[in-house]
């Protein structure tokens, strides 16, 4: 019979074992590459963006970082439900920028990806899927809705429409792709460590029963002497 531990849409949560510290290390990291991608992108290549609409969108982020910080303690494990919201904050302010950024036409849509890798390592199947489903939810309307993509001189970056259609399928394909795989790889490192604990915990009950096995073998010597 097949362990059904190794399935790899098995229902155990894993969500308890992220910390807030983590959660707002990652997004400070996340904030720095935004910000940076819409500066590069301005100053550098002239791009005519709606830099105080990202920004604002970007600083959304950094207020939640600093509440986080300063509210909530920073060793606190999510529950379930707080995982979900948070991946699902980034996705959604990730959909935003590229939103007003190009939508697919944007190289950095494949980020999209990111949200769903993290809840597919950590949350429930029924979170991964709302992750998921809300990411490809996001491609589709950003295929056809966003701003354009243009320089200050007027000239608009826009791909072949052969291209976007292969960027919203290789976004679906990797959807579901990495969802798949890295639950597969997570669930096997779970049970790995399970029955590494197990063993442990045998090893040493089999040890304090050994010591205690001499305990009474010398009791019963001094006795009979």
């Amino acid at each position: 019979m097949a362990d059904s531990s190794l399935l790899p849409f098995r229902s155990g949560s894993r969500s308890n074992w992220v910390r807030l510290r983590t959660v707002t290390a990652v997004r400070w990291i996340a904030i720095v590459g935004q910000l940076t991608a819409i500066t590069v992108a301005q100053r550098l290549y002239n791009l005519d963006l709606e830099v105080g609409l990202c920004y604002l969108i970007v600083g959304l982020s950094v207020v939640g970082n600093l509440i986080a910080v300063f509210v909530l303690p920073q060793n606190k494990r999510l529950t379930e439900q707080e995982n979900l919201w948070t991946i699902m904050f980034d996705l959604l302010q990730l959909s935003a920028l590229l939103y007003l950024t190009g939508g697919l036409h944007n190289p950095f849509a494949m980020l999209l990806l990111g949200p769903v890798t993290v809840s597919a390592a950590v949350l429930s199947l029924r979170s991964t899927v709302i992750i998921g489903g809300t990411a490809i939810l996001s491609a589709s309307v950003l295929m056809e809705n966003h701003l354009l993509l243009k320089t200050t001189s007027g000239l608009v970056l826009r791909s072949p429409d052969v291209f976007m259609f292969g960027t919203w399928v290789a976004i679906v394909i990797g959807v579901a792709f990495i969802s798949v795989y890295t639950r597969r790889v997570t669930v096997e490192m779970s049970s790995m460590a399970d029955a590494l604990q197990a063993t442990q915990m045998a090893l040493a009950r089999e040890q304090k029963l050994t010591d205690l096995g001499g305990v009474v073998a010398a009791a019963a010597h001094e006795l009979g002497t």
